[in-house]
């Protein structure tokens, strides 16, 4: 006896959160629903790049390009952008959004700052 598998539906989302983290080696993007499920995500290795060509504003433009083409499929057109780190695809990652159709709210900084936490460590001397 077999069991059949029911089709999955497939929810129509309009308003969603997009996750953008630009570190100096890597750059990524999540889109997710107001509750902060997946709804799809990229990086730089995915998309075939190697090495320092990860962390380039290019490579940015070429990961949300792959984003908003797997979240066509939620009909997801308003986000609220967060970004996180201070990498070189940053600026990039949020205007290519733009430019793929999806209309951005607000954009929202997250990135994490020391507020004097743990001791430096001492002074080289050459």
């Amino acid at each position: 006896m077999q069991k059949t598998k029911k089709k999955k539906e497939i929810k129509t989302i309009t308003t969603g959160r997009a996750y953008i983290k630009a570190s100096y080696n890597n750059t990524i993007v999540t889109l997710t629903d107001q509750s902060g499920n997946v709804l799809a995500w990229s990086s730089a290795g995915v998309n075939g790049f190697k090495g320092p060509k990860k962390a380039t504003p290019y490579a940015a433009g070429v990961i949300v390009k792959a984003v908003a083409e797997k979240s066509k499929v939620y009909g997801l057109k308003n986000v609220q952008v967060t970004v996180k780190g201070v990498g070189p695809g940053r600026d990039s990652a949020v205007r290519a959004l733009n430019a793929n159709g999806i209309n951005i709210i607000s954009i929202k900084d997250m990135t994490p700052i020391p507020h004097n936490g743990c001791r430096q460590r001492k002074p080289r001397r050459v």
